[in-house]
């Protein structure tokens, strides 16, 4: 298979590890970049976007990153912020009406974006629901009793993140979550990014396979994405319908360019983000908000109002295998994102050569 594409001199080692993934067959399609100082220093790709091997992978390939897409959403939610729609702080039952029921009444728009609003999951009460199915999805949430007392513990929001964030938005400022993203953030921050892919963009999204054939069985994060059927389903995410619905937690559609170029900029003080947000919004959303040991994934973490970070970087991962994430300690970005879902071994073979530790992002999750 191929591999298209430039690394700068003394990144030649990254462009070795991301050949060798490919030539191995570990990588069937996959696109990697990395920036540094306001320049993009690698931007490779490799492999198909395709099963039939009919369209190479290109630098502005779009892919599903799953749990990647989270940071993303959440900006959606704090441009309503910066507007004067939402509060961080207010209890979301004051917009969205219903949602207040069975011991939900203090949850906050904070609690959502730090993964302590005690909805880690979809209820059982929607496990007849199609996963395109937003609005059913939605009300389940409103009706749901929390399955711990809401900021007490942490638990990421592996489904529910998008859901939540749409429903307040819905009832706040009358407009979805794709509406705020594609009509605000997207063109603000520059970004080649997507919830609902128009049209004109579907040739250029690539179609994700199973590593294995029986990879989303055996996933340890299974009993969280259980309800509703879909999300881990090739049929259904491979499908025309899926790609252009909003499913906010997890289908944001990008390319490794754009994300590593968003990341490579996170923390400029001149940057777009921070004209997107404002000063204060833009701290509180790299800030670290919440740390504890996190029931889905089944260790102690940091999470900000979009990312998890440590000491020495901001990161997000999905199942899968894509990941990005910006080092405080190297002054990089670095943007891997796949449509081969394997484990996370692959990115972490590319971050060492970086000297880059991605244990910020634990990629197995623990059973419940």
């Amino acid at each position: 298979m191929r591999v298209d594409g430039y690394a700068q001199d003394g990144y030649e080692g990254v462009r070795r590890v991301f050949q060798d993934l490919v030539a191995q067959g570990r990588e069937t399609g996959a696109g990697l970049s990395v920036w540094r100082d306001g320049r993009e220093v690698v931007r490779l790709g490799g492999g198909w976007a395709d099963g039939e091997c009919l369209r190479p992978w290109t630098h502005d390939t779009l892919v599903q990153p799953y749990s990647l897409s989270k940071p993303f959403a959440a900006l959606a939610a704090l441009v309503a912020v910066r507007e004067g729609a939402l509060d961080l702080d207010e209890p979301l039952a004051r917009r969205w009406k219903g949602y207040g029921a069975r011991g939900k009444e203090h949850i906050t728009l904070r609690h959502v974006l730090t993964h302590r609003a005690g909805q880690p999951r979809f209820p059982e009460s929607a496990a007849g629901l199609g996963a395109l199915d937003d609005a059913g999805l939605r009300n389940s949430l409103a009706a749901a009793e929390p399955e711990y007392a809401p900021g007490t513990r942490t638990g990421e929001h592996a489904l529910t993140h998008g859901h939540l964030i749409d429903g307040v938005l819905r009832a706040a400022t009358g407009s979805t979550l794709g509406e705020v993203f594609n009509g605000v953030v997207r063109p603000t921050l520059g970004l080649d990014a997507w919830f609902g892919v128009p049209d004109s963009e579907l040739s250029r999204v690539a179609d994700l396979e199973y590593a294995h054939p029986e990879w989303a069985r055996r996933q340890p994060a299974a009993p969280w994405l259980a309800v509703p059927q879909g999300p881990l389903d090739t049929g259904t995410v491979n499908s025309r319908a899926w790609r252009q619905s909003v499913f906010g937690g997890v289908n944001l559609y990008t390319s490794a360019t754009a994300v590593a170029g968003f990341l490579s900029r996170i923390t400029d003080r001149e940057g777009p983000l921070r004209a997107l947000v404002g000063p204060e919004l833009h701290e509180e959303y790299l800030a670290a908000q919440a740390t504890g040991f996190d029931e889905v994934f089944g260790t102690e973490l940091t999470w900000t109002l979009g990312f998890l970070r440590d000491d020495t970087k901001i990161a997000k991962g999905g199942i899968g295998g894509s990941a990005a994430w910006w080092s405080l300690r190297h002054g990089h970005s670095c943007a891997y994102l796949t449509r081969r879902l394997d484990d996370h071994s692959r990115v972490a073979e590319i971050a060492a050569v970086l000297g880059d530790d991605l244990s910020v992002m634990p990629m197995r999750a623990a059973r419940p």
